[in-house]
């Protein structure tokens, strides 16, 4: 494993925010992603920030033990959803080039516990963030020294790409294949959980020598890789070059398909810009042109663009739930337009399964499922509760009551 951050080794007498594990009994509807199991009349114990007991209320003995009752009724518990596709520090408003080339360093702390705290509201747990300049580094810190309460956060640093590549404004841009390995020895040194890079736009970006020294480089630090690649010769050539996760995908032949399942390979797919943008009362709030709302609009009625992701998912490869938050017309607490496009559109079977894709397969793309993402004795306590039944119907999951981050209540 590579050196801690430099921030990681400053001493903390004591954290701004304080935090509370509380041992508690709920007793509720309990929602168990992995299995896709939901148990009607349910109790789920917490003691010492992870999960102790989870079944059905009737196999229930131990009730008190010095432990805090929840009992809701028409009420449903489930692991935390996660956000594996975020900008924090873009606030879904404004230009993207304008925000990340004028905003101050101060706007963009400011816009990033904003968007945390959106985000909790939502019932979002752990949010990757892919990249905005710097700003990722520092708000992890924040929330990891304690500076500032927020979801967990799994960070890439600055996004990598070709010198004058896909939004270079935002990024950290390299030539040649020794600079691309210093560009990711860079983000490791800052704290980077994983590395991203811009593999396309309308062109494919990097050289293969320099494409195949960031891959290199980031694996040889432990960390994985993703990359944002949009049409098939992008997403074709990473998988070649040994990427980890895909980032948007797009349109794909078969071949391409078979080749993403064989090596087993994540992609998250982030629908919400075009769902959100093509909805005119909103849009038009947002500025977004007529000509954009309509094309938008084309795209969410016809579908067609979207074949290749649904041959995907019936291919085996596990879809991951993302939402690109910060992009136009796109907040951070909007999670139920992304989840019902998903089911619409077929990247997943039903309720249950989007819900996976925010949960335990979220969980295993970020690294984390030893220790989030599900129901189980000795996980970590990451919960929601939501006042309905999501299983049966999303919108539910609008309805979030309580969140717990590790036992701690924090909305």
């Amino acid at each position: 494993m590579p050196e801690a951050a430099p921030w990681k080794f400053r001493k903390i007498l004591r954290p701004l925010f304080e935090t509370n594990k509380e041992n508690i009994l709920f007793k509720l509807r309990v929602i168990e992603p992995k299995t896709r199991k939901v148990i009607e009349n349910g109790f789920v114990e917490i003691e010492d920030g992870k999960i102790s007991k989870v079944g059905e209320l009737s196999d229930l003995i131990d009730t008190q033990n010095n432990k805090k009752i929840v009992e809701l009724k028409d009420h449903s518990i489930l692991p935390g959803l996660m956000n594996s596709h975020a900008h924090l520090a873009w606030d879904g408003t404004h230009d993207l080039a304008q925000q990340s080339m004028d905003d101050s360093v101060e706007i963009s702390a400011y816009k990033s516990c904003a968007n945390m705290l959106k985000s909790l509201r939502a019932g979002i747990t752990l949010v990757r963030d892919l990249g905005m300049n710097k700003s990722n580094i520092f708000a992890k810190q924040a929330v990891e020294q304690g500076i500032y309460p927020g979801p967990r956060l799994k960070i890439c640093g600055e996004a990598i790409v070709q010198t004058a590549g896909h939004t270079y404004w935002c990024c950290r841009e390299a030539s040649g294949p020794d600079e691309m390995r210093r560009a990711v020895r860079e983000q490791v040194g800052a704290g980077a959980d994983l590395i991203k890079i811009m593999a396309c736009h309308d062109t494919l970006e990097f050289t293969d020598e320099e494409l195949s020294a960031v891959i290199d480089e980031t694996h040889r630090n432990g960390l994985y890789i993703t990359a944002h690649a949009t049409f098939n010769d992008a997403i074709d050539r990473v998988v070649d070059f040994g990427i980890d996760c895909i980032e948007h995908g797009g349109p794909m032949t078969d071949s391409t398909i078979d080749k993403v399942a064989k090596k087993n390979i994540p992609i998250c797919t982030t629908f919400s810009p075009v769902v959100m943008q093509s909805n005119a009362e909103i849009a038009r709030q947002y500025n977004i042109p007529e000509w954009k709302i309509k094309e938008r609009q084309k795209i969410v009625k016809d579908k067609s663009r979207f074949d290749s992701l649904v041959k995907a998912k019936k291919a085996g490869i596990e879809i991951i739930f993302g939402t690109d938050a910060g992009s136009p017309v796109v907040p951070h607490d909007a999670i139920v337009p992304e989840m019902k496009f998903m089911i619409d559109l077929g990247v997943v079977e039903d309720n249950l399964d989007a819900i996976q894709s925010a949960t335990y397969r979220a969980a295993k793309v970020n690294k984390m499922d030893d220790k989030i993402g599900s129901l189980e004795i000795g996980k970590e306590a990451d919960l929601i509760i939501v006042d309905g039944k999501p299983d049966k119907n999303i919108d539910d999951l609008s309805k979030i009551k309580q969140v717990y981050i590790n036992g701690n209540r924090l909305i």
